[in-house]
């Protein structure tokens, strides 16, 4: 069925009126005049020039039917507009009242403008509450991850004040420890919520790649030395407008991603050119991501493995961090598998810097 505008239902609409009314107008006249004529003949002499009596009778029938069908018409023409209006109406006063999975009724699609309207408006009502949904699962995931470390802080400063544990060097490095991990939970959590409303910081300016991978490197190597891991550097000089601490933030979520559950073995880090782009790769020797978790790895909470996770302390946020960084550059984060079956994390970063006008807009002017 051929789809009219909203504005060319009504012209249709009205102009099939009046050529209704003309047409009725013509053959009825027509017809009442040759019955009239026939048994009631004009007196002879000229024609009078003004309306009689049975002029004024034709022109009241005709009005009347007239009316009658402009009535009918706009009546179905109102029903089939107002249907879907109203149940737009009814769509919005339940989501106002807190009802987020109601939604409109299109009705006749054949009216362009009020079936875009419902679908933009359930459209928008989806996102409402595909957002609450989110924020609801954020809450429970944020509240799950910050429980353990406070339980532990809590459960040891208890037993030190009872006197149930004996202060030691020891016992307040693990102290300081969870307070660490709480630290960078909470950083974490800031970034990728910065990120998703497009408010994370950034100081762009020219900045040595090279370097920032060798301070990340060099923070990280004690801790992977001690898993097992050698680290390997392979590139050139390279200098790039970004932001050189939030790369080096990106970087050392990806080592201590590999610290955590990679083989231990050689970690490579590759800074190449791909057309336009500069890649950040970090490569380990395995075991890799599955198919189904690859698709979502860089999703906050994501875990492959629950129980790995709780046994290295993983948050399911390091990954998350590295793709908001790298967005807020302009850029994106990826993942592959390797040719030595390992993983291959990679960040992906415009060589001219983050376009003033898009998401990873630069902000040079604020601080990290």
């Amino acid at each position: 069925m051929r789809r009219y505008r909203l504005s060319g239902q009504i012209t249709l609409s009205m102009s099939v009126v009046a050529a209704i009314a003309v047409l009725m107008v013509f053959v009825g006249t027509f017809i009442f005049y040759t019955i009239y004529l026939t048994w009631f003949p004009p007196p002879p002499g000229p024609p009078s020039l003004l309306p009689e009596a049975p002029d004024f009778v034709l022109i009241a029938i005709f009005l009347l039917l007239g009316l009658a069908i402009a009535i009918h018409a706009a009546l179905r023409l109102t029903r089939r507009i107002l249907a879907p209006l109203n149940s737009l109406a009814e769509g919005a006063r339940k989501i106002a009242a807190g009802d987020l999975t109601a939604r409109a009724v299109p009705g006749d699609r054949s009216l362009g403008e009020t079936a875009q309207l419902v679908d933009d408006f359930n459209a928008m009502a989806q996102r409402l509450q595909d957002a609450a949904e989110s924020m609801a699962s954020w809450n429970a995931a944020i509240a799950h991850e910050l429980r353990t470390p406070l339980t532990i802080l809590r459960g040891r400063l208890q037993g030190l004040t009872d006197g149930v544990f004996e202060p030691s060097d020891e016992l307040f490095r693990s102290l300081l420890a969870q307070a660490e991990n709480l630290s960078r939970l909470v950083d974490d959590l800031r970034v990728v919520t910065l990120s998703d409303s497009q408010r994370l910081d950034m100081r762009i300016e020219p900045t040595d790649l090279v370097k920032e991978v060798e301070q990340a490197v060099d923070a990280m190597r004690p801790a992977l030395v001690a898993a097992g891991f050698t680290v390997q550097i392979t590139t050139r000089p390279v200098t790039l407008p970004c932001d050189g601490a939030r790369i080096r933030q990106a970087l050392l979520a990806i080592l201590e991603n590999a610290r955590r559950y990679a083989t231990p073995g050689v970690i490579e880090i590759r800074i190449a050119a791909e057309k336009a782009t500069l890649v950040l790769a970090v490569e380990d020797e395995g075991p890799g991501l599955s198919a189904e978790f690859a698709a979502q790895a860089f999703d906050a909470f994501a875990r492959a493995e629950p129980s790995r996770s709780r046994q290295f302390g993983g948050s399911g946020l390091g990954l998350s961090v590295v793709r908001a960084i790298a967005e807020a550059h302009g850029g994106h984060a990826r993942y592959r598998t390797s040719t030595r079956s390992g993983s291959v994390f990679e960040i992906v970063l415009p060589v001219g810097g983050p376009d003033p006008d898009g998401n990873g807009k630069s902000q040079a002017s604020k601080t990290a």
